[in-house]
C-alpha cells in the first residue's frame, strides 16, 4: 500500500469518524438502533454539494447539512415516541423516504463539487502536501467534535441521555423526559452524521445518492473496532476510540484491497466489509472467553 492510499484511508476514517460518534450515540448512549445514517449521511453531501455549487460557503454548507441530519433524526424520533413506531422500523422508514428527498434536492443521482471551495482548500497552502493536509484539517475537527460531545455528555443534560438510555423506567422514575432524550439524542447523532456526509463530498468531490449504503455497518465497525481495542469508562476515550476505530477500519480496508495475496480487488468491497465486520464482532468475545462452540 502506497503512502498515498495510506493517507487516504486515514482521510476517509476520519470523515467517517463523525458517522462512528454519530452512532455511539444512538447506540451505545440511547440504546436505540438507528438505520436513519445510511439516509442522513448521503443527504449531508447532498445538500453540502448543492450549497457549495451555488456559491454558497463551504461551512455554511457543512451547518445546513448537519441541520439537514438533524431533521432526519427528529423524523425517526417522533415516529417513535408520538406513535410508538419500533425504533428500528421507524429508522428504515425514514431511511426509505431520504432516498427521494436526495434525488430532489440534487435534482439527479449525483452531482460533482470539483474545483470548488471547500472547508480545505484554505489550508492547502500551508506547504505540506495535500494527501498530508487534509487528513490533519480532518483530525482537528474531528477531534472538536469529540470534545464538545464528551462535554455535553458530562453536562446533567447529558447525563440524563445517559440515563434515560440506560434505564428509561428508572429515568422516567427519577423525572426524566425520556422522549425529549430521544429527540435530541437522535437529532444530534443524525446531525453529526450529516455533518460527516458533508465533508466526504467535500474531499471526494461528488455527492451520490447511493453513497450512504453501508453507513451503519461502518459506523457500527469503527465503534466495535475502537471499543475492542481501547476499553475505558470515560466519556472522552470512549469517543476518542470510535474515532481511532473508523481510521483503523478505513486502513484496513484499504489495506486488504491492496494486497494482491488474496486476489481482491475494489469490487470487492463489500465482501471485505462483510469480513471485517464478522471479525470486529467476534473478536471480542473471543477476547473475553466467551466463544461459543457448536
Amino acid at each position: 500500500m502506497s503512502a498515498i492510499a495510506f493517507w487516504g484511508a486515514v482521510e476517509l476514517g476520519l470523515v467517517y469518524g463523525f458517522v462512528a460518534l454519530g452512532v455511539f450515540l444512538a447506540f451505545r448512549v440511547l440504546d436505540f438502533p438507528d438505520l436513519t445514517v445510511d439516509g442522513s449521511f448521503p443527504l449531508g453531501a447532498a445538500v453540502a454539494a448543492v450549497a457549495i455549487t451555488s456559491g454558497w460557503d463551504p461551512w455554511l454548507a457543512c451547518l445546513i447539512a448537519a441541520l439537514a441530519g438533524a431533521a432526519c433524526g427528529l423524523v425517526t424520533a417522533f415516529l417513535n415516541v408520538r406513535f410508538g413506531i419500533l425504533n428500528l422500523l421507524a429508522s428504515i422508514l425514514t431511511m426509505i423516504g431520504l432516498f427521494s428527498v436526495i434525488l430532489r434536492v440534487m435534482g439527479r443521482p449525483n452531482m460533482a463539487v470539483l474545483n470548488q471551495e471547500t472547508v480545505i482548500t484554505p489550508f492547502l497552502d500551508l506547504g505540506l502536501p495535500d494527501h498530508i493536509v487534509r487528513p490533519l484539517v480532518l483530525a482537528v475537527l474531528v477531534l472538536i467534535a469529540v470534545v464538545l460531545l464528551a462535554r455535553f455528555l458530562g453536562s446533567d443534560f447529558g447525563l440524563a441521555m445517559r440515563a434515560a438510555g440506560a434505564n428509561p423506567r428508572m429515568a422516567r422514575a427519577n423525572g426524566v423526559n425520556v422522549g425529549g432524550q430521544i429527540y435530541v439524542g437522535m437529532a444530534l447523532s443524525n446531525a453529526l452524521t450529516g455533518l460527516g456526509g458533508a465533508l466526504f463530498a467535500q474531499v471526494s468531490g461528488f455527492a451520490d445518492v447511493t453513497s450512504g449504503v453501508g453507513t451503519i455497518v461502518v459506523g457500527l465497525a469503527s465503534v466495535i473496532v475502537g471499543e475492542t481495542l481501547l476499553r475505558s469508562r470515560v466519556m472522552l476515550v470512549a469517543l476518542l476510540a470510535c474515532v481511532i476505530g473508523s481510521v483503523i477500519y478505513r486502513v484496513a480496508v484499504q489495506l486488504a484491497l491492496s494486497m494482491d495475496l488474496f486476489f481482491l480487488r475494489a469490487s470487492d468491497l463489500n465482501l471485505v466489509t462483510a469480513v471485517l465486520v464478522a471479525l470486529a464482532l467476534v473478536l471480542p468475545k473471543i477476547r473475553a472467553g466467551k466463544a461459543v462452540a457448536r
